[in-house]
């Protein structure tokens, strides 16, 4: 049964979006005044001057498969569009503007802009000024919303690309530098379920923060390989990373995590206290520790 605040919140958010649709054009068959629906206008965009990649494209407006085919069949056909294999990957396509879509996508450009000032033009300075500082706040709230987490496998290429810019930000941001040959070991394998589990966080399919977990036969989980992307940073990732793990320790029957961490990451400290983490002494020779937390999942 819905509750009340969240049955008042869903009918504020469909609200808002009834009115955003009305007002920028979107139920329009012909958006902005061109001669084609939002979705091929918006992809068009979205391709910019240096082309992309269609899987890219896809993950960047959360397209299915079938409907993004449609869209780009229906661009090439206007010749707005050319869809070739890449030079570098014969399986990977790319989509490039033609010259028509370049001029098209400037055009574009042209009328988003009269109609963003079609907001602004009947409200005084005061009102400008609140409907800006709403909008940016709603737009990095729904960024926040965007990210999804989920369990990956340590050996892929995003595994490992998050774990390579863990280590470039602890080398930056270490008094005396990181090199990961002088920390206490961790194998890849022991992130694979059953010993242990990596997180990753992506938005618009691109990888923006991981966590993971190593579980110990009679010792309690460790928390290790948190990093969140300074793109992200803000939107509450690194909560809602933690809490997974946290989830994921308690999923598995343990009654308590635990954690060590630099005295230089003191956002990370500051998330791990109001989380509810309690600092313990020393539980292992962690050369780069200064800090060790613990906290008992309820």
């Amino acid at each position: 049964m819905v509750r009340e605040p969240e049955r008042q919140a869903i009918e504020q958010v469909r609200t808002f979006n009834r009115t955003v649709a009305e007002r920028i054009g979107a139920l329009s068959d012909e958006f902005l005044g061109r001669a084609r629906p939002m979705g091929e206008s918006r992809t068009l965009w979205e391709i910019g001057p240096r082309g992309a990649e269609v899987r890219e494209l896809r993950a960047r407006l959360n397209l299915d498969s079938g409907y993004a085919t449609r869209v780009l069949q229906s661009l090439e056909r206007q010749r707005l569009i050319t869809i070739r294999a890449s030079e570098r990957d014969g399986r990977v396509r790319e989509v490039r503007l033609t010259k028509a879509g370049r001029t098209e996508r400037a055009e574009l450009d042209r009328r988003s802009n009269r109609v963003a000032r079609s907001f602004l033009e009947p409200l005084d300075d005061r009102q400008r000024s609140r409907l800006v500082d709403a909008m940016t706040e709603v737009e990095r709230l729904m960024r926040a919303s965007l990210v999804e987490i989920a369990v990956e496998d340590p050996g892929s290429a995003d595994a490992r690309w998050c774990v390579e810019q863990y280590f470039e930000e602890l080398n930056r941001r270490f008094e005396s530098g990181f090199e990961a040959g002088h920390t206490l070991a961790l194998d890849l394998r022991e992130l694979v379920p059953p010993s242990g589990l990596l997180l990753i966080a992506r938005l618009r399919g691109r990888p923006v923060g991981c966590g993971a977990l190593r579980f110990h036969l009679r010792h309690k989980p460790d928390i290790k390989r948190m990093w969140i992307s300074p793109e992200v940073r803000g939107l509450g990732v690194g909560r809602r990373l933690l809490s997974e793990l946290e989830r994921q320790a308690k999923k598995a029957g343990a009654g308590a995590v635990r954690l060590e961490t630099n005295r230089s990451l003191k956002e990370a400290i500051g998330l791990y206290r109001a989380s509810g983490f309690r600092e313990v002494k020393p539980f292992n020779a962690e050369p780069y520790a200064h800090h060790w937390f613990e906290k008992r999942l309820r």
